[in-house]
């Protein structure tokens, strides 16, 4: 799966009862994961018996995920959920009918778009686990880390960066719909304000 060498094969399945049981999660909880995600299998192992990579100082292995979703509008926190309940570093592969989407967990969800579900690679790249796991991260969140940054502060960045983007976006909505000038002009500066703070982050 994903191009991946074929000595990380596995085919381990994780029954979803065992995941409430050992998380002692309660009903409610259940019943939301229940709701969008069918069943979830292991099917790579990424680590040094199994690859040429060498441990990492946080990272021992990482492991590939295929999620066999119930609804392709799913809740993301369900698959929020499972990443922070299984104690391991996962890269999800989301199924719905034809149609695959990778998915990862790091400080938040970040997801590809829909493709065909042949249509996915990912590179291993880097010499030891953690730079592996950093690049499948940029990979699949799409991140482009600026010279002299760690992912982390990129992200930051990046978060902070799309929140003043979506208040732009906001401002200059309720700018056009406003019929007072003093207002709409008000409006308008504030959105100047904003674009200019956009540059400098």
């Amino acid at each position: 799966m994903l191009g991946l060498p074929k000595a990380t094969q596995l085919h381990k399945q994780l029954p979803k009862k065992s995941i409430y049981t050992k998380f002692r999660m309660n009903t409610a909880a259940r019943e939301k994961i229940d709701a969008d995600i069918a069943r979830i299998v292991i099917v790579n192992e990424v680590s040094p018996a199994r690859t040429h990579i060498a441990l990492g100082e946080q990272i021992q292995a990482i492991f590939v995920a295929q999620v066999s979703l119930k609804k392709k509008d799913f809740d993301e926190r369900s698959i929020i959920a499972i990443s922070k309940l299984i104690p391991q570093n996962l890269l999800l592969v989301l199924e719905h009918g034809d149609e695959a989407k990778l998915a990862i967990y790091h400080t938040k969800l970040m997801q590809t778009p829909w493709q065909p579900k042949d249509g996915f690679s990912v590179e291993l790249k880097g010499l030891t686990l953690d730079a592996v796991w950093e690049n499948i991260i940029v990979q699949v969140g799409g991140v482009h880390v600026e010279g002299g940054k760690s992912l982390d502060e990129q992200l930051v960045i990046d978060d902070r960066r799309q929140r003043i983007e979506k208040e732009i976006e906001r401002l200059e909505k309720q700018a056009r719909k406003e019929k007072q000038p003093k207002k709409k002009f008000e409006l308008v500066m504030k959105v100047n304000t904003l674009k200019k703070e956009v540059e400098n982050v």
